[in-house]
């Protein structure tokens, strides 16, 4: 039977909410295929709302990678405003996807892509909507798999009642493979029912069942063992990884939202993977090993892409766009195509000592000339090498003083507070830093209408990193660190004013970390904030940090254990990580020995100039390093007469 559209319904709510366009689906590029034609369907969420969710590239990548297949269909859905929810609730209207606006519990699949934990709550209320029971065991044959994916499910041991199942990794072939699983247990007629489906998903190595591992703790509240419950289902669960990135150039009709949403423009991924070896930074972790994207893939790409939606600006993406072996030539060659068109080109924030000016102007030859972000991270020569971010305060000068030299007058320096080791002082360099910024700025420009901007983020420590040990600055330590820094900055009277200071308070970063590192039991406090409420914790006026903190002081006392235990304790190397059992490819004995670096103040080269540090990751994946340079130009396209 066909699954019905609920927009009947649906309609007669929209003038009531603020945004109405946002669930009206029929974007440019999107997909709707005949229901009864289709074996298996996919219900694909990033969890939040649709001006966030629709230019997130990896569900755009899965909803075309999948629609593509024969048989298959995919269709998205986005969390609902709580003005919507409310109305939902009251007449009975179930969460729907926008693309034909059916129910997601029709579904076979229901996939969320997480890459950050704070959209947990919205995964319990879209769930809830959906008619879906919030807990896996009390699912039935009726009910969707509900599979978690993205960077935060590389530990979903605090969704672990929640979800079915896990992906960690790369998702384009991962989730062909899945569905020829189901498909292949639907054609038999569902044999074993919902367990059996599951088990043969386990069975390949590649998905993580939570249900079938158990995990036994020890009197102080640590974990003892993570213990497969069912014979044949493996110890690890390996992540995917997608090697030749030329193969899978996706998207290639990227999506053209109707609403407004955070990014206007069409991207590119132009390498997956970082090896610069960032102390803090979990997506350089897990996405070893680097796989560039070759000169004339990305020039095709682009040119579909831009024909395809209309867009004026290409987004070059990857952890660190400027580290591609040919990004000159890229830039170059893209400029030159699309200088009468006007077409800009952007990056996302810039390594200090990959920069340099012929790259920036090729960027903006198009387009505007808008600021320029820089990410020393570390305030202190000090912090930066406990960090592994090998960059001197010499070379932010120069970089600097090129940038305004050469006619910018705005750059945004974003650092991180509550770094392991890191003292007041530490933070303090940054407001040092910023002043020499704007005095090199003001020589080298003639003016004095140079600006910048510093934007402070808390640390967080996460899971496959090697600070997954380390322990949290509190919320408490945090906010007065920063308020010493504010004080520092706006006393200056010769070069204050010219410094704009953007910062988190520690509360949210309190809340990731709790569910950054936490473990099944965390769950308890996710489903006590839902229901007390909580939604949208991303968002600043929705965040209730209160909310957390009483939910966690009602539920985690029954387990022994409380918010510090999970944020600002320290860890050893013999204690069980509630994602041991998940494998990154990072071996945990060159983690251990890299955080033992760090507090050394030990920096380690980028692997791919040098010889292997042996990081595990390339033999235990069977993958290696894919870099260029190919040599070859992007010439600009010419019209066959």
């Amino acid at each position: 039977m066909p699954a019905e559209s609920v927009f009947p319904q649906l309609e007669a709510l929209l003038p009531h909410v603020q945004k109405p366009i946002q669930y009206v689906g029929g974007e440019l590029n999107s997909t709707v295929k005949p229901w009864d034609e289709c074996d298996v369907r996919w219900a694909l969420m990033y969890p939040d709302a649709y001006e966030v969710g629709l230019p997130n590239q990896g569900v755009m990548i899965l909803y075309e990678v999948l629609n593509e297949r024969e048989g298959v269909l995919a269709e998205r859905t986005y969390s609902v405003w709580p003005d919507l929810e409310e109305l939902m609730r009251e007449h009975n209207v179930p969460q729907f996807t926008v693309d034909s606006h059916r129910p997601v519990k029709a579904f076979d699949v229901f996939g969320l892509s997480f890459s950050t934990e704070l959209g947990y709550t919205n995964m319990l209320a879209a769930l809830e909507l959906a008619d879906i029971p919030l807990e896996a065991k009390d699912r039935t044959l009726d009910d969707p798999i509900v599979l978690a994916g993205g960077h935060a499910a590389f530990n979903p041991e605090p969704i672990a009642d929640f979800i079915d199942a896990a992906i960690i990794g790369d998702g384009e072939q991962a989730v062909l493979d899945m569905t020829e699983i189901i498909r292949g247990w639907k054609a038999e007629g569902r044999p074993g029912g919902r367990e059996e489906v599951l088990f043969r998903l386990a069975k390949t190595g590649n998905v993580y069942i939570p249900a079938f591992y158990d995990v036994e703790y020890l009197p102080d509240g640590r974990i003892g063992r993570v213990v497969p419950n069912k014979s044949g289902v493996p110890w690890r669960v390996s992540k995917h990884t997608v090697m030749d990135l030329d193969e899978w150039p996706y998207p290639k009709q990227p999506l053209v939202p109707l609403a407004e949403t955070v990014h206007e423009r069409m991207s590119v991924e132009i390498f997956r993977g970082c090896t610069r070896g960032c102390r803090f930074c979990q997506a350089g972790m897990i996405t070893r090993p680097v796989r560039e994207r070759s000169i004339t893939g990305i020039g095709d790409m682009v040119e579909k892409g831009l024909k395809a939606t209309g867009f004026e600006e290409v987004g070059l993406l990857s952890l660190s766009s400027a580290d591609h072996s040919e990004i000159g030539e890229v830039a170059k060659g893209l400029a030159d195509r699309y200088e009468e068109d006007k077409i800009g080109l952007s990056l996302p924030s810039t390594r200090v000592d990959a920069f340099n000016v012929d790259l920036a102007n090729e960027l903006t030859r198009n387009g505007r000339r808008s600021g320029l972000t820089f990410a020393p991270e570390g305030g202190s020569e000090r912090m930066r090498k406990v960090i592994n971010k090998m960059v001197s305060e010499e070379d932010l000068i120069r970089t600097v003083a090129t940038a305004y030299g050469n006619g910018w007058r705005q750059v945004k320096l974003y650092f991180m507070c509550g770094l392991p080791t890191e003292t007041d002082e530490d933070v303090l360099q940054i407001a040092d830093m910023a002043t020499s910024v704007i005095a090199k700025g003001r020589e080298v420009s003639g003016k004095n209408d140079i600006r910048a901007t510093v934007s402070i983020g808390g640390f967080v420590p996460k899971p496959h990193t090697p600070f997954q040990w380390a322990p949290q600055l509190s919320a408490e330590d945090t906010d007065a660190r920063l308020e010493k820094l504010r004080d520092k900055i706006r006393g200056d009277k010769k070069y204050g004013r010219s410094i704009g200071f953007r910062y988190h308070d520690g509360k949210p970063g309190i809340v990731e970390g709790l569910l950054s590192r936490g473990d099944r039991r965390i769950g308890s406090v996710i489903r006590a904030v839902y229901e007390d409420g909580g939604r949208f914790d991303g968002w600043r006026e929705h965040f209730s940090y209160d909310r957390w903190m009483a939910c966690a002081e009602k539920t985690l006392p029954a387990y022994g254990v409380d918010v510090d235990w999970y944020t600002t304790r320290e860890r050893t190397y013999e204690e069980v990580l509630p994602w041991d059992h998940l494998d990154s490819g990072l071996d945990k004995d060159w983690l251990w020995e890299d955080w033992q670096d760090s507090l050394d103040e030990t920096e380690v080269e980028d692997c791919r100039w040098t010889p292997c540090f042996d990081c595990g990751v390339c033999p235990q994946m069977d993958t290696h390093i894919q870099i260029g340079p190919t040599g070859k130009k992007l010439l600009p396209l010419t019209v066959v007469k």
